[in-house]
Parts: C-alpha cells; sequence; structure tokens
C-alpha cells in the first residue's frame, strides 16, 4: 500500500500543483455583470387555454459570472421559459426566477426587468357561425334576388367573450360590376378578429342572382 502511494510521487505532486494553479487563476478572475434581451417562451400550454394581448415577448436579463462565460455564444440560447400546465381562466401573476432559465454553468442569475408578467387566460370555445355574403360595386338598377354560400356555416375557435359577441362571419368583398344575372363566386371568409381561429377557412362558394328592381342599388 505504501509502494502504490508512493509511486510516481513527482508527477502527482506536479498535476496537484497545476490543479492547484488553475484553480487560482479562475478564483481570481473578477465577475462581471451583463444586461441582455432573452425570448419569453411558454410551455405546456393547456389547449383550451388562451392568454391575451400586451405579453412582451423579450425580458431584459441582468446575469453575473466569470469574463469567459459572459459571452455572447455562451448565452446565445438563454431564454425565459414559463410552465403554464396550471392555467385557468383569470389573472395570474408569473414571477421571474432563476428556474425559468437555462443558465450556463459559472452564470448566475441577478434580476429581470419586469420581474413579474401578469397574464389574463381565457376559456376557449368552438362555435359554428353562418357566413353572410359582402356586396360591392352592384349593377344599377339591379337587386340581389337569392344568394346561397356552400358551406352556409364555418366552425371558429377563440376566447369565449369574443366568439360569444361575434354574430356571424363575412367574405371578402364581393364585386359585382357587369353581373345583371347568376354568377358564382369563390371567396374567402373574414373572421375580423385576429385572436378567432376559422377551422376551415375557406375559400366558401358563393352563387348569386341579380333581378332587375325599379329602385337604384342594391339590398
Amino acid at each position: 500500500m505504501k509502494e502504490l502511494l508512493t509511486q510516481n510521487l513527482a508527477w502527482k505532486a506536479l498535476s496537484l500543483a497545476i490543479a492547484f494553479a488553475l484553480w487560482v487563476v479562475v478564483a481570481r478572475e473578477p465577475e462581471l455583470a451583463t444586461v441582455l434581451l432573452a425570448p419569453v417562451q411558454f410551455k405546456n400550454i393547456p389547449d383550451d387555454i388562451d392568454f391575451g394581448t400586451g405579453v412582451p415577448d423579450r425580458i431584459n436579463l441582468e446575469v453575473r459570472g466569470p469574463a469567459d462565460r459572459l459571452t455572447r455564444a455562451q448565452l446565445a440560447d438563454l431564454a425565459v421559459v414559463f410552465d403554464l400546465r396550471d392555467a385557468k381562466p383569470g389573472e395570474r401573476t408569473y414571477t421571474v426566477r432563476e428556474s425559468n432559465l437555462s443558465l450556463p454553468y459559472g452564470i448566475s442569475f441577478y434580476r429581470a426587468i419586469p420581474s413579474q408578467l401578469t397574464m389574463r387566460f381565457q376559456q376557449l370555445i368552438t362555435r359554428d357561425l353562418a357566413v353572410k355574403p359582402v356586396w360591392v360595386n352592384p349593377a344599377a338598377e339591379y337587386r340581389v334576388e337569392s344568394a346561397k354560400v356552400t358551406p352556409p356555416t364555418i366552425r371558429a375557435r377563440g376566447p369565449d367573450d369574443r366568439l360569444k359577441s361575434l354574430p356571424e362571419l363575412q367574405t371578402d368583398p364581393i364585386d359585382l360590376t357587369g353581373v345583371v344575372g347568376a354568377k358564382q363566386f369563390r371567396v374567402d371568409v373574414n373572421a375580423g378578429d385576429p385572436r378567432i381561429r376559422l377551422e376551415s377557412p375557406g375559400p366558401v362558394t358563393v352563387a348569386v342572382t341579380l333581378a332587375k328592381t325599379s329602385g337604384k342599388g342594391a339590398r
């Protein structure tokens, strides 16, 4: 046992000295601080929950560590990640903590600006809404006698308060210039709200028949 401990003693002593020297260099390296703009990301978002607008897409982070670790390459993938698995309708405030970050070894989190995010969650619902054609430039002294939309309804999905207040969907404007009888159009449908998603957005087919009338314009 004694021979095992004393074997190559000079090399072992040299290795120990090198390790100590490296430790001294690292220990003496000054700690620096830097501020960077990190993207905000979300995970585990429930399928039936939506969160409102106004949430910042980036947050200022102040992190600290040795100069050789506070490089652009080391911090390139740093993001603020919030877990929304427990999100429910209503307001909830999330505090930015070190656990929200995947920091490289040797880097510590100091603060975030803003330090908290208050988010408003809404229930997502689904409704079938009727599609209403929108006419422009009807021929003089002609009126829309009949119109048939295929499919007549489209399923929409969005926050409950917005979707419940939406009576119908509308087509893009259909130009009736020169139409004095029957004609078919293929046209897209507009929800009119960026937070409402159409599960089958179209286009739809609109079959219209115009008839002559003694009045001017069209109904």
